[in-house]
């Protein structure tokens, strides 16, 4: 069994819990703080799915102090904790039984440690790893207020070809993230996100492959944003973007690229009023997701799919999405800060990424998957593999110049650009 590894603050432990913990409040003046044995239950809620081999993980802000641990199965008990307050994490990959791979994650935020005090029940909730992932997302803009040439780029992270056809696309609400969160209907729990807006990719069922190591990219407008009309000093041409969120506007014409399906907005399959399609320019939250083989999905027909924010007096309609159904989630804040301020479920998404400005023409781009010696990692076939740990402040670097298929990722053999050549 490993021990484990930590740091101490050298100096007098600081008391932050309630003033009738007197035995912890004695540490102010204590020379020697006596160590803990914590009995941990992971209780992982995915059928099917063993706790074992998981990592947790012991943060002590306040304190500096950092204990990680590999777990051996449900119920385990961890020696040599220092009383103090802590957010623990149990997060990691596992197999079911069927082959199927999960990444499993969990959270107790500001959890009180001390004699008398030393038992943790941690929820551990988890997703079958998505095959398809988001890649790289421009959403900040460019400077002079110019903001269509937003994109996103979805990736095939698998060894097999996939199919694009009918997957969803959504942009969640709140659009901006804000410590005022809305307030959902108690029968939903934690079974859902919520979409402002849902789009899904054309086709019949095979009409749009995705090879191992090809990317697609949706653009707002595919249009190639460095000429003088647009915005000469962008970062990027979207020109070559497989899809584009067409809203019908005559200023910013149809492209070559293939036009998304619109799906949902305020309770309805009309796209609106309002001649544009923009996510927030300080960040917004995003999924992909696909509805399981006999389920039908219609936020629009079905009254249980949409809701309205109970905290709000405007009867806006939202698209309930089941998180079962998403196979990635990135969310996007306007700094570190605002790490408080989550719209997407801690299962799906545990961090978030950000740019730190708005008009800045930066963006945020997956890492690729790196092993001990700091190689990148490949699957058989050749295709690199990116990191998805589910978690974005991690897996995502911050503040790049936008680019189209970093890495020299391919192109689809169905892209418009690559059709006759």
């Amino acid at each position: 069994m490993k021990k484990f590894i930590y740091t101490t603050y050298i100096g007098l432990l600081a008391c932050v819990l309630f003033a009738s913990c007197n035995s912890f409040n004695d540490a102010f003046d204590a020379e020697k703080v006596d160590s803990l044995t914590v009995a941990v239950t992971a209780n992982v809620s995915v059928e099917g799915v063993s706790a074992e081999g998981l990592t947790i993980k012991f943060d002590n802000y306040t304190e500096d102090i950092h204990l990680s641990k590999t777990l051996t199965g449900t119920n385990n008990e961890l020696s040599g904790i220092i009383p103090g307050i802590y957010n623990v994490t149990i997060s990691g990959k596992t197999t079911d039984s069927n082959g199927d791979e999960y990444y499993l994650n969990g959270t107790l935020v500001n959890k009180p440690l001390y004699k008398g005090a030393n038992s943790i029940n941690i929820t551990v909730g988890g997703l079958k790893i998505s095959p398809l992932i988001f890649k790289e997302i421009f959403y900040a803009g460019s400077p002079k207020y110019y903001f269509r040439n937003q994109f996103y780029e979805l990736y095939n992270n698998s060894s097999n070809t996939l199919y694009l056809d009918g997957i969803y696309f959504a942009e969640l609400t709140p659009t901006t993230a804000t410590t005022k969160l809305p307030v959902w209907p108690t029968s939903d729990g934690d079974n859902y996100c919520y979409g402002n807006r849902v789009w899904k990719f054309p086709g019949s069922g095979t009409d749009y492959p995705l090879k191992p190591g090809e990317s697609c990219v949706i653009s707002q407008f595919a249009a190639n944003h460095k000429l003088p009309i647009y915005c000469p000093n962008s970062p990027v041409d979207c020109s070559s973007s497989e899809f584009e969120f067409n809203m019908n506007n005559k200023k910013y014409p149809d492209q070559p690229a293939v036009d998304m399906v619109h799906v949902f907005y305020n309770g309805k399959a009309e796209k609106g009023s309002t001649p544009q399609y923009l996510t927030s320019v300080f960040g917004g939250a995003y999924v992909i997701f696909q509805v399981p083989k006999g389920d039908t999905y219609d936020p629009v027909g079905n009254e249980n799919l949409s809701t309205r924010d109970f905290g709000s007096k405007y009867a806006t309609l939202y698209a309930k999405i089941p998180i079962t159904y998403v196979l990635d989630a990135v969310e996007a804040g306007q700094n570190e800060t605002m790490i408080n301020a989550k719209r997407v479920p801690g299962v799906l998404d545990a961090g978030m990424t950000y740019v730190g400005s708005t008009y800045c023409s930066l963006g945020v781009a997956r890492y690729p998957l790196t092993d001990d010696n700091g190689d990148y990692v490949y699957q058989d076939c050749g295709s690199m593999i990116f990191k998805d740990t589910n978690n974005s402040t991690d897996d995502f670097q911050r503040g790049v110049v936008p680019e189209l298929r970093r890495y020299g990722t391919k192109m689809p053999s169905w892209n418009h650009t690559l059709i006759g050549k």
